[in-house]
């Protein structure tokens, strides 16, 4: 489960054990060498952090000694998308992905990630920035597929969809406005399938990035349908094509 790492020296020793954090808290206004250093770690291993006032703190830590910083450790270890890839090769089929452009509510990610495993996708790929990462919300709702399916966590989603095409993946994007539904669409192949945040959907460059984009159609008064369920239909229309 998720673990909160609170301490000068005890966030310093999980950095440098390469311990997978996926966020830090410090202290708004507090100067202290040690927490110079840690904000230089957190910068050069593309850690995320923020400024947060003592109060804020003072909750995370559940009243510890945080001195000024509190760390957020995953839940289980990132793979690479290397490794998605290959296991994909390992099993010699062509990959089957699922790429969440920006997901912010946990219980979406988990259940993704239990679809995508019930449905033997090869890998998950999130965001490092405005995503939810794999907390213990995440790994609750999975009910267990964390532990069996690679999830990666990348810096640049649009760039990783650039990879992915050099390696003959296309990747299908999901949109409101796109001009064909979900089932007219070849989904079978090496195919990588795009989730957007929930209220936005996909950022504009992610959107530019895909091959082609599909919908789900909507005959009733509401316009969408919840992240997880979309990802569930998508994943399973291309389930049935590719079997």
């Amino acid at each position: 489960m998720e673990d909160k790492i609170y301490g000068r020296n005890p966030v310093i020793e999980a950095l440098s054990s390469n311990r997978e954090i996926d966020k830090i808290f410090f202290q708004d206004g507090l100067t202290h060498s040690l927490i110079s250093k840690i904000t230089a770690m957190a910068k050069e291993k593309q850690i995320p952090y923020r400024f947060v006032n003592r109060k804020k703190l003072d909750e995370l830590s559940e009243g510890g000694n945080h001195q000024g910083v509190v760390a957020f450790a995953a839940a289980h270890k990132y793979a690479t998308v290397e490794d998605i890839l290959d296991l994909a090769r390992e099993k010699g089929e062509p990959p089957f992905i699922l790429i969440a452009d920006g997901l912010s509510d946990p219980h979406n990610l988990g259940s993704i990630i239990r679809t995508a495993n019930a449905a033997g996708m090869h890998g998950v790929i999130i965001p490092k920035n405005r995503s939810v990462s794999l907390n213990a919300t995440v790994s609750k709702v999975s009910a267990g597929a964390i532990e069996y399916i690679p999830v990666a966590k990348v810096s640049n989603i649009a760039q990783t969809i650039e990879k992915l095409k050099k390696e003959g993946v296309w990747v299908a994007g999901t949109d409101l406005l796109a001009t064909d539904f979900h089932y007219n669409s070849d989904l079978k192949g090496a195919l990588a399938i795009v989730i957007g945040n929930e209220g936005e959907g996909m950022s504009r460059l992610v959107r530019e990035k895909c091959d082609f984009l599909v919908k789900i159609p909507m005959i009733g008064e509401i316009e969408s349908l919840n992240a997880s369920v979309a990802a569930g239909v998508l994943i399973y229309e291309a389930v049935r094509q590719r079997s």
